[in-house]
């Protein structure tokens, strides 16, 4: 085992500007490879099936974050133990952490692919689906939600990964993955005549051998994850505080995501041409702040390492990093979307000059508008997760819950579409009020702490 190459980083130790853009870089190479081949759905979807089709997988886009985020939340919250056992040193805590996200992984997958597939329909319904594009919707999204035990070996095994300083590997296997479920889209759509299923079939597929290769990765280049027979045993105790960790970072996105679905309700209201026009605005949006995403969770290794170490002064250093990279890239997107937004919306739609791509260029003005408080509201938060404080996740998750909704409920009705692109930028600051003055309480708590400690 000992002969076996590693491919951990240590990031309690340099330059946290440097150690940050090393980390976020190839992070953010596999989230943008990862919207890549998300983005390919749409974009064939739109072209091959046709603008109601397009609608109605754009329809179940805020369900779908809602689900699929929540398993993503419970993963990330499971590898911050990992990291924070690895930042110490301590490799046989590190591991029983480890073999026991796995158990509660299996168990959450099963109860969720249960419990959505059922209430599946039901809740298309209550969203108000347009009845022209029900069918499409139901359809795609049973099937990703079928796909979710594949969604959470993914991102289990890869938050492992990057737990132990790893952000390379999952670029890889991504790559990979994104080439794989193109060629996917194209032999199911075009060739077999699948349809809307063929697209989340493709899916589900490409992220399954996005998982089998992380595991696989695991298995020959970190020994420090290799499981002996007393790692392996189901304790009490670490499973209580995975599940502490993990179900808040899931109800944040839960939670957030509850927003977006009452917005899209109110959105549906509007008719399937401003579904439509939402959904090539959002996939675009989606490419442009996958950097966001990248420093989010770069901040929740960072921090988790360090927190773990002990080196408390190290993480006003890393978010003082991170702001500079996320403010840089902030006035650049928006720059380039305001020149280039309605060619980029045109890809999905067909053209570039009619309304539902002037539509999507909208929606993608005003969103990027405010991407500066879209960067603290992940690079701050996450930083919150890292340290071990989760429950905080859910109340900023409230926030921007509360900033959609009142968007969707208020301002929707009275000014249309327009008021439904501010949405996503209210929510943000609302979330960022609270994350700032939960910042400074938390930094405050962590040095009480650690004097504590050091006069016991």
């Amino acid at each position: 085992m000992h002969n076996t190459r590693s491919a951990v980083k240590d990031l309690t130790a340099g330059s946290p500007m440097r150690l940050i853009l090393g980390f976020a870089i190839p992070l953010f190479g596999g989230m943008l490879f990862q919207q890549f081949y998300n983005m390919m759905d749409t974009l064939i979807v739109g072209r091959f099936l046709g603008v109601q089709a397009l609608a109605g997988v754009g329809a179940t886009s805020s369900i779908n974050f809602m689900i699929i985020g929540f398993c993503m939340g419970v993963c990330n919250g499971f590898a911050i133990p990992i990291s924070q056992q690895f930042g110490a040193g301590r490799y046989d805590k590190m591991r029983r952490f480890y073999a026991n996200s796995i158990y509660l992984s299996a168990v959450f997958s099963v109860v969720m692919t249960a419990v959505v597939c059922i209430l599946c329909r039901q809740i298309l319904q209550w969203m108000q689906t347009p009845s022209d594009i029900m069918g499409y919707a139901y359809t795609y999204i049973f099937i990703i939600f079928l796909g979710i035990p594949v969604t959470y070996v993914y991102n289990l095994f890869s938050a492992a990964i990057r737990a132990l300083g790893d952000s390379r590997a999952p670029v890889v296997f991504l790559v990979i993955s994104s080439v794989l479920n193109i060629i996917l889209d194209i032999v199911f759509i075009t060739a077999f005549h699948l349809g809307v299923a063929g697209a989340a079939a493709a899916t589900v597929i490409s992220q399954g051998v996005s998982g089998a290769l992380s595991i696989i990765h695991i298995r020959r280049k970190m020994p420090q994850l290799h499981l002996g027979a007393e790692d392996r045993a189901f304790v009490h105790s670490y499973a209580e505080k995975l599940t502490a960790m993990g179900i808040p970072m899931g109800l944040q996105y839960s939670i957030t995501a509850i927003g977006s679905v009452i917005l899209q309700t109110s959105v549906n209201t509007l008719g399937s041409s401003y579904v439509a026009a939402l959904t090539a605005g959002t996939k675009v949006n989606a490419f442009f702040a996958t950097p966001f995403d990248a420093i989010g969770s770069t901040m929740a290794t960072y921090v988790g390492q360090n927190a773990g170490a002990g080196k408390l002064e190290r993480i006003g250093q890393g978010l003082r990093a991170a702001t500079v990279i996320g403010v840089l890239y902030s006035i650049s997107a928006f720059v380039i979307l305001f020149f280039t937004g309605r060619q980029l919306c045109g890809i999905f739609t067909g053209e570039s000059a009619g309304d539902l791509a002037y539509h999507g260029w909208q929606y993608l003005v005003i969103v990027s508008a405010f991407y500066i408080p879209l960067h603290f509201v992940n690079a701050v938060r996450f930083l919150i997760q890292g340290v071990g404080y989760p429950g905080t996740a859910i109340l900023s998750g409230a926030f921007e819950m509360v900033g959609r909704a009142g968007v969707a409920l208020f301002l929707v009705p009275r000014i249309g579409y327009v008021g439904a692109c501010f949405a996503s930028p209210c929510a943000w600051i609302l979330a960022d009020i609270f994350l700032f003055c939960a910042y400074r309480l938390t930094v405050k708590r962590l040095y009480a702490l650690k004097a504590e400690s050091g006069r016991a």
